[in-house]
């Protein structure tokens, strides 16, 4: 007996010994660092904006006006292509513009964002853009939560990103029986001569005024000097705000919890007019005279747990009301050619339904493209102008029932 109460004292003595040990790890990790450049330094770089044709390597929004194309590549500029013949553009040049998201043309001008700043570039010769304005700090809302704003000079802004490897000790004191759990690092990570954007856009035009939405403003300039937009003012909207689609006389502007819509009968002085409201999920819109076709779905950035096609009664346009809801996979974008609505599906594809018996939208499906992974749509005069994570597809809708594949710019990486 004295041999084994000698041997639980020898136990337990060693396990509060081994309990106390301290021990000492390195570890690595590969994370995404971002890197910072102040506005300053960028705007010294405006002569070196304009190069040769650069490959795709990935798509944000896409913009028609005439007979060309223009692809936002994120954060870095946009890609204009030649498209008077939609089954062969033609790169004409990339427009290198730091901190780019959106686009929209008037008249032969290009206002694109650059970080904070308002670009206007002339497009006389589209294979040769040319800078002739910038408005400084109008979009700067976006970027004073997270950086002191001591000054146009002194606004850094996130540049890009370098993978980098960092090590790190960590010294601890382990317990018996408990399981180690490792630390985990997130990454940074209406009238008028104009264009046409997708029901994705940020950027609009109407009646010779430019409406930009960020996350929570509507900012608004003049535009009747096309070389030169004049800011007016910005409009608080709230938290979500996603896309904006003219309509007439009106703004129809999706967020996550619902869908604005604002008079602009007088342009310089939106009015808003009412509020939808659903679920909290990412929503953009598209219109017609008598129905808002509007996409919620999941999604990292908006949240919610929907993945819906919703149509809406806006023939009163002081009260939208629902009327009914389809189930989709993973809506995204969508495009109204007459009676016909495309609607991109993410990774899930591209389908086409026909549209004017709203209430039986589910039974009357006419094409789907499961392998076409897709974001937004363009009804353009010339083609139907589909863009997705592997490229820009260009199709033939004559037949809007049938589609006909014209041409497709794939990314660098997915050739």
């Amino acid at each position: 007996m004295k041999f084994l109460k000698n041997a639980w004292l020898f136990l337990l003595a060693a396990l509060l010994f081994y309990g106390c040990d301290k021990v000492t790890t390195e570890r690595t990790y590969a994370v995404r660092l971002p890197t910072f450049v102040s506005m300053s330094t960028l705007r010294l770089q405006a002569e070196q904006m304009v190069v040769l044709p650069q490959p795709l390597e990935s798509t944000g929004k896409i913009y028609v006006y005439g007979d060309y194309l223009f692809i936002n590549e994120p954060m870095k500029g946009i890609h204009i292509y030649n498209n008077a013949d939609p089954k062969s553009p033609v790169p004409l040049t990339f427009l290198k513009v730091p901190g780019n998201v959106d686009m929209a043309i008037n008249a032969g001008m290009l206002y694109v964002d650059s970080y904070v700043d308002l670009l206007t570039f002339d497009l006389a010769d589209p294979a040769k853009p040319t800078l002739v304005h910038r408005n400084e700090d109008v979009f700067v809302s976006l970027y004073q939560r997270d950086y002191t704003n001591a000054g146009s000079d002194k606004l850094m802004v996130v540049s890009g990103y370098r993978d980098t490897v960092i090590s790190a000790s960590d010294e601890r004191i382990y317990k018996p029986y408990i399981k180690e759990v490792d630390l985990v690092y997130d990454n940074v990570n209406a009238g008028g001569n104009y264009g046409q954007g997708g029901s994705m856009a940020r950027f609009t035009l109407s009646m010779e005024h430019l409406y930009a939405v960020d996350h929570y403003k509507l900012h608004l300039f003049q535009v009747s000097d096309k070389r030169k937009p004049a800011y007016i003012k910005d409009i608080e909207l709230g938290w979500g705000i996603e896309t904006i689609f003219p309509y007439k006389d009106h703004l129809f502007i999706g967020s996550n919890t619902g869908m604005f819509i604002y008079d602009v009968t007088t342009p310089g002085e939106p009015e808003q007019v009412s509020r939808y409201q659903h679920m909290r999920a990412c929503d953009p819109v598209v219109v017609n005279d008598d129905y808002a076709f509007v996409t919620l779905r999941t999604g990292v950035a908006c949240g919610g747990a929907q993945n819906v096609l919703e149509v809406v009664d806006i023939k009163d346009l002081t009260n939208p009301r629902l009327v009914k809801s389809y189930p989709m996979k993973n809506p995204h974008g969508l495009g109204l050619a007459d009676d016909v609505l495309y609607l991109c599906e993410g990774a899930f594809g591209f389908k086409s339904f026909r549209v004017s018996d709203v209430h039986n939208v589910a039974n009357n499906a006419l094409e789907s493209f499961e392998n076409l992974v897709s974001t937004d749509v363009i009804v353009a005069p010339k083609s139907l102008v589909v863009i997705g994570e592997n490229g820009v597809s260009q199709y033939d809708y004559t037949d809007k029932a049938q589609l006909k594949l014209l041409s497709k710019i794939q990314l660098a990486k997915s050739k």
